[in-house]
């Protein structure tokens, strides 16, 4: 057994990604919980409400994902991030005026380019690891 200070070190900070993983994947839980609650509390549901719950959503599955490969996909982030300034926008659209909702509009359509992109580039510039079934740690 290796009990070398590089090895002790390396295992203390899994236990650590796997700490965070946990509060990361309770606190989403909570957050849904919340979420569920005041919508039954207004006794109604707005597609911002949804919206949310589709980013809690991508988080557990960020999460899910990054236990499995151990790496996690860049693509999802650019998701919640493209759903989370969708949301903004649903929310605060009465208060913008024109160009900061072509200015949200724009940049969801620049992570929307990017999503494309980084997808392309998986498919034409494969990982060898990925080719042969692991992915990259």
């Amino acid at each position: 057994m290796n009990n070398s200070p590089l090895s002790i070190s390396q295992k203390a900070l899994h236990w650590l990604e796997y700490a965070l993983l946990i509060i990361i994947t309770l606190a989403t839980i909570v957050a849904v919980g919340q979420e569920i609650f005041t919508m039954v509390g207004h006794m109604s549901v707005q597609i911002a409400d949804l919206l949310l719950l589709f980013i809690y959503l991508e988080i557990i599955t960020m999460v899910i994902v990054y236990l499995q490969s151990g790496s996690v996909p860049v693509r999802m982030p650019l998701y919640i991030g493209m759903v989370a300034l969708a949301r903004y926008l649903i929310l605060d659209m009465k208060a913008m005026d024109t160009w900061q909702m072509l200015a949200i509009s724009g940049s969801i359509l620049l992570i929307a380019f990017a999503v494309l992109v980084v997808r392309f580039g998986h498919v034409k510039y494969p990982y060898e690891q990925v080719k042969q079934g692991h992915f990259p740690q």
